[in-house]
């Protein structure tokens, strides 16, 4: 599966998800069940790649911020969360995580606590080849490296927050009023 395959497919599923992260995974679900089970095991190896890529300090600390404190499955969830907001959306939060505060429901996340994590995305090819196969996802023959982490910083230093990720600790740090 190409980039645009597994990009494409997550688009196909936002259509048809309402905006709710959990009926964007569902949909993915079914979506890709219909393909051959291939395709699926290629999703998979397709996702780790992505997860892979956005296993960054940074990131995890823009997801701190939003989401009021961010543990290992809280990262991963919050990553499923930001596929389900797309291609550009999740390439750009890659790239500069502080970008996040231009989301309107980011923004609004500031006032109301909303925090963002969708672990089903996370388990879309394993729903998806179960429901097309009825067998479990066979292991990834070809491992996908993780990242090393070697600069975290405190997510808790509001002063740090503020120059990382400016925009965003300008929202969660000192949240604006109501």
């Amino acid at each position: 599966m190409r980039t645009d395959d597994f990009w494409q497919l997550i688009d196909r599923a936002r259509e048809g998800g309402g905006g709710e992260p959990d009926a964007i995974a569902a949909r993915a679900v079914a979506l890709l069940a219909e393909r051959d089970p291939d395709d699926i095991v290629e999703y998979a190896h397709h996702q780790r790649r992505v997860l892979a890529a956005s296993y960054r300090v940074d990131l995890w600390g823009a997801a701190y911020l939003i989401n009021g404190g961010a543990s290992g499955d809280g990262f991963e969830y919050f990553r499923g969360w930001l596929m389900t907001q797309g291609r550009a959306v999740f390439a750009r939060a890659v790239a500069d995580p502080d970008s996040l505060a231009e989301l309107p429901r980011v923004r609004a996340a500031a006032l109301s606590g909303e925090e963002f994590e969708c672990e089903d995305m996370l388990a879309v090819s394993w729903e998806a080849y179960r429901k097309a196969t009825a067998a479990d996802l066979p292991a990834d023959r070809d491992p996908v490296p993780v990242p090393d982490l070697n600069d975290f910083w405190d997510f808790d230093d509001d002063e740090e927050a503020r120059r990382r990720l400016p925009r965003l600790a300008a929202l969660f740090v000192e949240p604006p009023a109501e």
